[in-house]
């Protein structure tokens, strides 16, 4: 018997070496923060000295896309390499209940102009999430922060972070779709009394705390670590000397100009230092790749509520020269700050326009990672890796379905409406669902290399371009089971002054 082990312990040697050998994953994810929001995308009024120094490390791209204009979807399209249109995560509403799995239509009343579909509430257990293919590969894996893809209701349920591939969850809160109550402790989104702080505390400096120790941990070991900040999300709540400092400073012709949300974008920034740091002490830099991303766009519109008062008269953020922002398909909604560094990998302080989406990190990290997907296994993502270090990309389209919204955000939030959109090279597509007065689609073309704001509409000049882009946004509708929202056959439309006729 004795025998027998020691030649299977010969036989796995190797493989145990290749496992310790591969190289550690940190995924820091940011909530709602702007393409423009740190200082190395263009901010002038933010001050971001520790992402800057992870963009001097690696490499700054500038033309990366979130799967969806709002956070669940894209935070599932992370995790499954799929489009929020196949797997039916198109809202962020997997903080409620019941569990609801299908895809489908909702009944409207006479009111909606468009019948949408609800979102499924849960990411289903039937998908192989990143964390399981690392943690299958002989990692370890850590969730930190924010995960808004589904809580548990009974015995049976298994949608949390250490039911979807990670050993390990702080703070766990996973029914939080942000920090309820505010980012200084005491924290009540924080269910758990031995999570605590000094009163004050800001919980990325908790976050960022707690992951230095796991990094330090496991420094002889893979890991693939998620550090998904609450930051920049509402609550809009900061700390007050942060506050005071940017209020010295904020200038009104800048369109950057909230003291409060820079306050909070530099919270996010402390939190990102403190994990460098981490990484550096524990002597794993070259074999760490970080990614940084956000999960969409930037609140480019006024706070309702701020804490301290004063601040929700000024739109939190501007993404200019982007369009809107959070909820928008416009680019100001889907266009994002990605960040990747792998010191001895990257080129230093490189900067790349190629297209990326969120949905190509499933096999792009995973074959950084010297690993292959599960066979079989459906992916929407493409394998960016060889980009990611400088070579070409793969990718020469990205698509968007956010079937939600309606005249009324659009109102509040330019492009708030139920669409979908396709941009392939420089040309973008955005078919808004029975907008015109008709109930047929609205269809917007822009041609981002000279409009990138948006503003000048070229569909009735270029219709062959409408027809090329349709038939690719109409294919990848029907591949992806998109449920797509309709003319509401009940609609009475409402009269001046509120009435309905």
């Amino acid at each position: 018997m004795r025998q027998l082990v020691s030649s299977l312990a010969l036989l796995l040697a190797p493989l145990a070496a290749s496992a310790a050998e591969r190289p550690n994953v940190i995924f820091i994810l940011a909530d709602d923060l702007g393409a423009r929001d740190l200082a190395c995308f263009g901010s002038t009024f933010y001050e971001t000295p520790n992402l800057d120094r992870l963009a001097q490390l690696g490499t700054r791209f500038t033309q990366a896309y979130a799967a969806s204009p709002l956070c669940s979807p894209t935070r599932s399209s992370i995790l499954v390499g799929q489009y929020p249109a196949r797997t039916g995560i198109t809202a962020p509403g997997c903080h409620l209940d019941p569990v609801d799995l299908n895809k489908e239509l909702v009944k409207a009343g006479p009111g909606a102009r468009v019948i949408q579909p609800k979102s499924v509430s849960r990411l289903k257990t039937e998908y192989f999430t990143l964390a399981e293919a690392f943690k299958e590969a002989g990692y370890a894996t850590a969730h930190f922060g924010k995960w808004h893809l589904g809580h548990n209701l009974g015995a049976g349920d298994r949608y949390e972070p250490r039911d979807q591939g990670f050993d390990f969850d702080f703070p766990h809160t996973p029914k939080a779709p942000g920090p309820g109550g505010g980012y200084l402790a005491p924290w009540k989104f924080i269910k758990d009394p031995q999570i605590n702080a000094e009163p004050g505390a800001h919980i990325e400096e908790r976050m960022a705390e707690e992951a230095a120790r796991y990094i330090a941990a496991h420094k002889g070991e893979p890991f693939y670590l998620n550090y998904w900040a609450f930051s920049v999300h509402s609550p809009w709540n900061a700390r007050p000397d942060y506050i005071e400092h940017f209020k010295a400073k904020a200038d009104p012709q800048n369109p950057q100009h909230n003291p409060l949300y820079a306050a909070m974008v530099k919270s996010l920034d402390d939190g990102v230092g403190k994990i460098l740091k981490a990484v550096e002490d524990a002597g794993v830099a070259e074999r760490t790749m970080i990614v940084f991303f956000s999960d969409n766009g930037g609140f480019a519109y006024p706070p309702k509520k701020t804490d301290p008062e004063g601040y929700a008269h000024i739109p939190a953020t501007s993404n200019l020269p982007f369009r809107s922002g959070k909820a928008s398909l416009y680019e100001g909604g889907t266009r994002e700050p990605f960040l990747f560094a792998w010191p001895g990998k990257t080129k230093p302080g490189a900067t790349r326009d190629i297209l990326f989406q969120s949905v190509d990190f499933y096999p792009t990290l995973l074959s950084l990672a010297g690993l292959k997907p599960q066979s079989g296994l459906k992916l929407d993502g493409i394998d960016q890796s060889q980009a990611l270090l400088g070579g070409e990309s793969a990718r020469d389209r990205v698509f968007c379905h956010f079937p939600h919204g309606s005249a009324t955000s659009d109102s509040v939030m330019d492009g708030f409406y139920p669409g979908s959109s396709v941009r392939k090279g420089d040309w973008k597509l955005i078919r808004f669902y029975a907008r015109n007065e008709d109930g047929t689609d609205a269809l917007e073309l822009y041609d981002l290399k000279n409009d990138v704001g948006e503003r000048n509409n070229l569909a009735k000049e270029r219709p062959e371009i409408v027809r090329e882009l349709g038939s690719l946004l109409a294919a990848f509708l029907e591949d992806t089971g998109a449920v797509i929202p309709k003319l509401n056959p009940h609609y009475i439309k409402a009269a001046p002054g509120g009435l309905r006729k």
